[in-house]
């Protein structure tokens, strides 16, 4: 399951981060996006859609959000 398809509101763990591209991967970790971390998808957009990691916002794209799973 991925980022795609969360539910709004819902609390839910990182279990994986499913790219071959080290730069994204760095960048996610940088955001505190890694296996074992919750997140929570707060609203979803055309495109996209915003996530509570931690304690911020951010908002991701839908390829960003297809490479998280759950």
């Amino acid at each position: 399951m991925t980022l795609l398809d969360a539910e709004e509101g819902k609390e839910y763990i990182v279990r994986d981060i499913g790219t071959d591209d080290e730069e994204l991967e760095s960048f996610l970790f940088s955001l505190g996006c890694y296996s074992g971390e919750p997140i929570t998808v707060v609203s979803r957009m055309r495109g996209g859609c915003v996530v509570s990691i931690k304690d911020g916002r951010y908002n991701i794209d839908t390829d960003l959000a297809q490479a998280i799973s759950i």
